[in-house]
């Protein structure tokens, strides 16, 4: 052998040797960086919409306010009078029945709860509040409202706040109490309808559209999926307002401190056989125009409303344990209001009554949460597998037990998911690497797929040489 074949021989094992040596400290570090549980940077900006640009093409109902049941049912066959309704579970926005639910039909006083949703927000940013006095211009007295309209009696000088015109609003659904609303927030009822419109075209209702608060328009439009649409929206994000406004059975209006200093002490008997006057100082009790309140266990809410053009509506909700569900009847048959009244109750204790025996709720969301896995063969070592549905609850059919909360509380858990990713090809955002599901009686009531948070590059030939003993171990491990 010649000096300069030893001399390659060498150095050709000096080569393998700085080779090995660097093999095995950079296999050490990614070991050792795995067992540390680094959590990966957060999302730039640019991650989060090719995310959710992922997301959305996979799971394109994913976002959805309503959404069909998880599961297949049979579709129930109920006996509705109304032309058109709807019946959802308010947690889970599931859809538990539906008759015409997409018939375009005037909402009347309805109308008043989209006054609520956008009047609750100003509260909520702190633009106006509860507290304050409203002054009632001369196009919100109550004598000059339109015919046959439904009035809290507000009249010339009167003292009132925001907050008892959002309680005229709802039980009197009082006509002159939308204006005067109306007018308060935006300063007039063009920019109210607006705003209305607005909100009604951020939440993605493309057939709710309004010209005037009160609901007395029958160019007014909406249909039972979307007014359920907007009630889920507007009594999860304002809970409060179920008890402070729309359960309480009746209210008087308007009261001593609510008349002008020059009317009060004075005799309260007032004549309105020749039409309402300017100022009105008899305190008038009027019932919630809701007749389920008190009849319907659990009902707390939410808003009627009557025009010839829509027939007799009814936004409803009730709650019993920790279930709530929220039903939309409308085009309800009556000649009159008794008649009315009486479909309504019978419409809403059907839908309502139905649904309680044969759902409940199940909450158990410890589960729906990210999950951090290690990496190898990638660029980075450390990713997060993210829920692709934002779980509130899950609406559970009553299929064993004995009650459908029974079956609720027997549901199961099961989460899967790998110990650890190969990334040796790269990993794209929105992939899918394990499930949670939700679990009864056996059967799969519904999964929850776990996807990659973010997208990773391959590593080089090298790094992914060197992740082999940590797949290795962390494969052992899994066993």
């Amino acid at each position: 052998m010649t000096k300069r074949t030893t001399c390659i021989i060498r150095s050709f094992a000096v080569v393998l040797m700085i080779l090995a040596v660097s093999y095995s400290v950079t296999a050490g570090i990614r070991l050792i960086r795995l067992k540390q549980h680094k959590s990966p940077a957060e999302l730039t900006k640019i991650q989060e919409q090719e995310l959710n640009k992922s997301l959305d093409e996979t799971y394109p109902g994913r976002s959805n306010i309503l959404k069909p049941l998880p599961y297949a049912v049979i579709p129930a066959k109920l006996d509705i009078q109304a032309g058109s309704a709807i019946i959802i579970d308010v947690a889970s926005g599931s859809i538990l029945y539906e008759k015409k639910a997409d018939r375009i039909i005037p909402p009347a006083s309805m109308t008043k709860i989209a006054v609520m949703y956008v009047v609750m927000q100003e509260i909520k940013a702190g633009h106006i509040s509860l507290t304050d006095i409203v002054p009632l211009k001369s196009d919100s007295w109550a004598c000059n409202m339109p015919p046959h309209s439904s009035l809290m009696f507000l009249g010339k000088d009167q003292v009132v706040t925001v907050e008892e015109l959002l309680t005229g609003l709802d039980v009197c659904s009082g006509n002159d109490a939308a204006y005067a609303l109306a007018d308060y927030t935006c300063g007039n009822m063009d920019e109210f309808i607006k705003r209305m419109n607005s909100e009604m075209q951020k939440l993605g209702l493309t057939h709710t559209r309004f010209v005037e608060s009160s609901g007395y328009s029958e160019k007014n439009t909406t249909t039972p999926r979307e007014m359920a649409t907007l009630a889920r929206i507007y009594i999860t994000k304002y809970p409060e307002a179920l008890e402070k406004f729309h359960s309480r059975l009746s209210f008087t209006y308007p009261q001593e401190h609510n008349l002008a200093p020059e009317d009060r002490g004075k005799p309260t008997a007032q004549d309105f056989s020749h039409g309402l006057p300017e100022r009105i100082t008899m305190g008038i009790t009027q019932q919630n125009t809701n007749a389920l309140l008190g009849k319907l266990a659990g009902c707390d809410g939410l808003k009627t409303g009557y025009i010839d053009e829509s027939g007799y509506n009814l936004a409803l909700t009730a709650h019993r344990n920790s279930t709530r569900f929220l039903s939309v009847t409308m085009n309800g048959p009556g000649h009159n209001k008794i008649e009315g009244d009486k479909f309504r109750i019978q419409d809403g204790t059907t839908l309502m009554e139905w649904s309680f025996a044969h759902f409940a709720d199940c909450r158990k969301n410890e589960a729906v949460h990210p999950y951090l896995i290690p990496v190898t063969g990638a660029k980075s070592q450390w990713i997060y597998l993210i829920p692709v549905y934002n779980f509130t609850a899950l609406t559970v059919p009553f299929i064993t037990g004995k009650s459908p909360q029974d079956a609720a509380d027997n549901v199961r858990v099961v989460v899967d998911f790998p110990r650890y990713i190969k990334g040796k090809e790269g990993i794209s955002a929105g992939t899918p690497y394990g499930s949670i599901q939700y679990v009864l009686d056996g059967k799969i009531l519904q999964t929850i797929p776990l996807t990659a948070d973010r997208t990773i590059k391959k590593a080089g030939a090298f790094i992914r040489a060197a992740d082999i003993p940590a797949e290795m171990i962390l494969s052992a491990k899994k066993q």
